[in-house]
């Protein structure tokens, strides 16, 4: 059987992933489903994701297999031949390594989507839900640190359209999606 394409955009919170991947869904020609690690962790209720005590007493053990149902969901519908965007914040060399190592075998096209500090403040404020300073906390942790990507897009200085026909361009040269190789090679993975 045939793999779906994976598109999988990694970005800090409030970059525009999330808008980018309902604009792909709606230009693309044809269907690709939307994975957001955002919705594999909120299938917990937000009480817990916020309760200290809960995170403390072993919760954080929670959101760590959460993570890896969503890496494994990835690649599992790419796997019965479903076209997949990605929505992710890798902030761990684990989440990272997890996915180049699931991943290995899969057309792969790895965009960052990043705009400027200062309108990730204010797209977390005018989103009202969105702890203000997310995004920034973020950025200091966000993986690749050698920011080996396919493609970067910057939402602030192109419109959502000019992003979705980079990524459009590029997703049916599948020979050109050498990130995640090149970060395998670079890992000794």
């Amino acid at each position: 059987m045939k793999k779906g394409k994976i598109i999988f955009l990694n970005g800090v919170s409030s970059s525009g992933k999330t808008t980018m991947a309902k604009a792909l869904q709606k230009k693309l020609t044809e269907p690709y489903c939307w994975l957001s690690v955002d919705n594999f962790l909120h299938t917990m209720d937000d009480f817990y994701l916020n309760d200290q005590e809960w995170l403390r007493a072993g919760g954080i053990e929670w959101i760590w297999k959460a993570l890896e149902a969503f890496h494994k969901s990835i690649k599992t519908f790419s796997d019965v031949g479903l076209n997949v965007i990605a929505d992710h914040v890798v902030q761990m060399e684990s989440w990272l390594n997890e996915c180049l190592n699931l991943l290995r075998d899969h057309d792969v096209l790895f965009v960052q989507v990043t705009c400027p500090l200062n309108e990730i403040i204010r797209r977390e404020k005018e989103r009202g839900d969105r702890h203000i300073g997310l995004g920034e906390s973020q950025l200091e942790k966000l993986l690749p640190k050698d920011k080996i990507y396919d493609l970067t897009i910057d939402t602030y200085n192109n419109s959502i359209e000019e992003c979705v026909d980079e990524i459009i361009k590029l997703l049916d040269q599948p020979e050109k999606f050498k990130a995640f190789e090149t970060l395998r090679v670079n890992r000794d993975l």
